[in-house]
């Protein structure tokens, strides 16, 4: 069951970002970004390189951390 747009932007501009837009998956490789973002921080320099640290440190398993 997909969402319409509008209650997808709706829940953006309220800072929750819908169930449809966070994933994760064996085949998917998980960028420092995504690392980021799961974990609830903003994007900032400092933040992305953090996430680059772990994931380099502990691969995939970084993000499954972050989302079940």
């Amino acid at each position: 069951m997909s969402e319409d747009p509008e209650s997808v932007s709706a829940r953006l501009a309220r800072g929750v970002t819908p169930d449809s837009l966070l994933h994760t998956g064996g085949s998917d490789n998980a960028s420092a970004e995504d690392l980021v973002l799961a974990s609830g921080r903003d994007l900032t320099p400092q933040n992305l390189e953090w996430a680059q640290r772990r994931l380099a440190r502990e691969g995939r398993a970084a993000i499954e951390k972050q989302l079940p």
